[in-house]
């Protein structure tokens, strides 16, 4: 006996949608479009159509060496500007249709670089009226950066002199605005080329560290941020006043750091950013009140994001890259 199947339903098919993964650790070429199922948000936790995402620093190293999230496939991307498909069990401060910007989980939440990603609630806010999804994208990880290790870690007040290293990179460019915003007297370093960049931005001193040793150019500091590591990091010790704070973003062989920071009667500590809602409502309303903005030097397809993490290895990137999802 033979079954007709031509009259039962159909089996619902689950939604799916592209994904850039990777299957090995490498180089830009390693990453691929894929199409996988869409995600469901759990407890707790909102779905978001994915509009823009920025790219960082990070998510070249994971790509590149692994790092936190082992080994592939996975999907990167913590950056996020959207809008809310669905909502799961629990979740009432935001509903379908709602825009939303924040940073996932650092960093196992990754997963933006899609069409889609799930998020605990907590790691998002509205996205402020007056600010559009790639700018909204290109902003929570490198302000909620800046922001947790100035103002979270260092107590950054008004008429403190602030050093900020990388000043029109990534974290750097952020971070001098939200000092300025604090009232501090910033100093950022950075090539002779980006020196008016970061005037504009607010700082009252940019040094050149290609021909200038920032040692002799900054004295008597309050606060140092450090997103370079290295004998940067070890130098910067030298420029605190007693007292005066070292912020390094970038964790690991801190040893020899704490120990001279000792010798000096200052502080040092390193830290890794965390999705944080009251931190992301700090930045947005910093943005609100027109005190901070993400500069976006270029933005790039979802399929085009082999050509960003090439461009963002170069280390010549002033701002962000951000990778944009949907018109």
């Amino acid at each position: 006996m033979t079954t007709n199947t031509a009259s039962q339903p159909a089996e619902p098919t689950e939604p799916t949608m592209k994904a850039i993964s990777q299957d090995t650790l490498g180089d830009p070429d390693v990453l691929k479009e894929v199409e996988v199922p869409r995600p469901k948000p759990g407890v707790g936790q909102i779905l978001v159509a994915v509009h823009a995402a920025g790219v960082n620093p990070t998510d070249w190293k994971h790509r590149r060496f692994g790092a936190f999230l082992g080994e592939p496939p996975f999907t990167l991307g913590w950056d996020v500007s959207g809008v809310v498909e669905a909502v799961g069990i629990g979740v009432s401060l935001f509903k379908a249709g709602d825009e939303v910007f924040g940073m996932l989980p650092y960093p196992y939440g990754a997963g933006s670089h899609a069409e889609y990603v799930t998020g605990p609630t907590r790691a998002f806010v509205p996205r402020p009226a007056g600010l559009d999804h790639v700018e909204a994208g290109a902003l929570p990880l490198v302000a909620l950066t800046a922001w947790q290790a100035l103002v979270d870690n260092a107590r950054v007040e008004a008429g403190q002199r602030v050093l900020v290293h990388a000043a029109a990179g990534g974290v750097g460019h952020v971070a001098v605005q939200i000092a300025k915003a604090r009232g501090a007297y910033v100093i950022g370093t950075a090539s002779a080329a980006k020196h008016d960049f970061v005037r504009g931005l607010g700082a009252d001193e940019v040094v050149d560290y290609r021909t200038a040793d920032f040692v002799k150019e900054a004295r008597d500091i309050d606060v140092v941020l450090d997103p370079l590591g290295g004998e940067d990091r070890l130098r910067s010790l030298e420029v605190l006043r007693p007292g005066g704070i070292l912020v390094s973003i970038l964790p690991g062989n801190f040893g020899e750091v704490a120990a001279r920071a000792a010798e000096l009667n200052v502080r040092a500590t390193d830290m890794l950013v965390e999705h944080d809602q009251a931190g992301m409502a700090a930045i947005a309303e910093l943005v609100e009140s027109g005190q901070l903005r993400a500069h976006v030097s270029g933005t790039y397809a979802l399929t085009e994001a082999a050509k960003a993490h090439a461009e963002g290895e170069t280390g010549r990137v002033t701002g962000k890259l951000v990778l944009t999802v949907r018109p």
